[in-house]
C-alpha cells in the first residue's frame, strides 16, 4: 500500500510519529523545569530514601485533584531517565492491622542528582533555569525572522540590543546567566580527577574570560601550589577579591594577555568568529612563558569538538543542538578540522585533543 507521494503508509506513519515527537518534545524541557521549580530532586534527597507518591504530594502540598496527574508526570520523568521507579515496604494502617505493604516509590538517578541545590556536589539546575527562562526560550519563536535578517543576532531583533547589552539591561537575567555559567563549571571538579597531568609542571595560569572565578576557585583548590589569575573585562572583575593563590586582573583579550606558564580558555572561543579566535590565540601564544630552554608552556582549551564518527549518538545530537544555540548568538561549535585551521592561522601547529566531559574536549596546544 502506498500513499499519494509514492511512500508506503508505514513510512508515512513513522514520519508522522517523528514530527509529533519533536512537536511535543518541548514538554521534555518544561517537565524538567517543573521538577526543578518544585525542588523534587531536593525533596527526594532530603527524604533520604525513595519516596512514595503520597509522601511526595504531601511535601508539595498538591491538591487532591492533581495527585493522579503528578503520578503521570513522575512516571514519564522516570521513563526519560530522571527517576528510578522502585518498591518500598511501608506500614499499612488503614484497616488497623499495621501490616507492611509494598508501594511504588521514586528514587534519584545520576541526572536528577545533578539538579539538587545546596550541597557540595555539582548542580546544573541554574543552567536549566537560565535556558528555560521565558526571556530566553521565547526568543526561539523568531528563528524565521532571524534568518531573514542580514546581520543582526536573534536577541538584537527581539530586544533591539546585542546579546551582552541585553543581559546588562536585565539584572535578573544576568544573575541567572552568571549562576548558569558557574553551575556548568562545577562539572570540572569531576573531570579534573582524570586530567591532573595537564597541569603538571605549571606554576602560573591565566584563565582568559574567567568571569567571576568559579572555575578559578575549583582549580586553585585542586592545585594550591598553582598561581591562578582570572583575566576578564574590567567591569567584570572590578569588585572581585582574590585570596591566597587566586587573583583577578582586568583587561581586553583582543589587545594582550598576562604572561603565564599556561593560558586557559574555557568555553570562550565558541562565542567568537574564526578571525576573532585567531587573534585571541595569537595573543595567547605571545603570553605563554618559556618553562625551560627546550620547552614552552601551553594553551589549554576546553571546548566542544564535533565528531559524529566517534561520539555516541546522544552526545552528537547534544553537540549539534549546542551548535544551533551558538549560531543564534553568532558563535559556533567546531569540528576538529575547523579547530586545526584556526590553530594554523594563529601559528600553532602542535596540539592534542582529549575527552574531558560528556560534551567538552580538552585541547592542549604547544606553541
Amino acid at each position: 500500500m502506498t500513499s499519494n507521494n509514492g511512500r508506503s503508509a508505514s513510512e508515512s506513519f513513522k514520519a508522522q510519529a517523528l514530527v509529533y515527537r519533536h512537536m511535543f518534545s518541548i514538554l521534555d524541557s518544561m517537565c524538567l523545569k517543573w521538577i526543578i521549580d518544585s525542588r523534587i530532586p531536593n525533596i527526594i534527597h532530603d527524604h533520604g530514601k525513595p519516596i512514595t507518591l503520597l509522601e511526595l504530594v504531601s511535601v508539595l502540598k498538591i491538591p487532591s485533584t492533581k495527585v493522579e496527574r503528578i503520578h503521570v508526570f513522575m512516571r514519564y520523568m522516570a521513563y526519560i531517565g530522571y527517576f528510578d521507579i522502585t518498591k518500598v515496604r511501608i506500614h499499612g494502617d488503614n484497616d488497623g492491622s499495621n501490616q507492611e505493604e509494598e508501594k511504588e516509590a521514586f528514587a534519584l538517578t545520576a541526572a536528577s542528582e545533578l539538579l539538587i541545590k545546596g550541597t557540595e556536589n555539582p548542580c546544573i539546575a541554574p543552567l536549566v533555569e537560565f535556558v528555560m527562562d521565558p526571556l530566553i526560550s521565547d526568543s526561539f519563536n523568531y528563528l524565521s525572522k532571524w534568518f531573514s535578517d542580514e546581520n543582526r543576532r536573534l536577541y538584537e531583533i527581539i530586544s533591539g540590543t546585542p546579546w551582552w547589552e541585553f543581559l546588562d539591561k536585565n539584572p535578573r537575567l544576568l544573575g541567572l546567566f552568571n549562576d548558569a555559567m558557574a553551575s556548568d563549571s562545577q562539572m570540572i571538579k569531576l573531570a579534573l580527577k582524570d586530567h591532573n597531568i595537564a597541569f603538571e609542571g605549571v606554576e602560573t595560569i591565566v584563565d582568559v574570560g574567567g568571569g567571576t572565578g568559579t572555575t578559578a576557585q575549583i582549580f586553585s583548590e585542586k592545585f594550591p601550589e598553582l598561581k591562578y589569575i582570572v583575566f576578564d573585562l574590567p567591569q567584570v572583575v572590578k569588585n572581585l577579591k582574590g585570596c591566597n593563590n587566586l587573583s583577578f586582573v582586568g583587561g581586553d583579550m583582543f589587545e594582550s594577555i598576562p604572561k603565564a606558564d599556561a593560558i586557559l580558555l574555557k568555553s570562550v572561543l565558541h562565542n567568537w568568529s574564526d578571525d576573532n579566535c585567531i587573534q585571541i590565540l595569537k595573543n595567547c601564544k605571545d603570553a605563554v612563558k618559556i618553562l625551560r630552554k627546550d620547552k614552552k608552556g601551553k594553551i589549554i582549551i576546553l571546548e566542544t569538538v564535533i565528531n559524529e564518527e566517534q561520539d555516541e549518538p546522544e552526545i552528537t545530537r547534544l553537540k549539534f543542538l549546542m551548535n544551533i544555540n551558538m549560531q543564534i548568538i553568532h558563535g559556533k561549535e567546531r569540528r576538529e578540522e575547523e579547530w586545526k585551521n584556526i590553530f594554523h592561522e594563529a601559528g600553532l601547529y602542535d596540539y592534542k585533543i582529549f575527552s574531558f566531559t560528556g560534551y567538552l574536549s580538552l585541547i592542549e596546544i604547544y606553541p
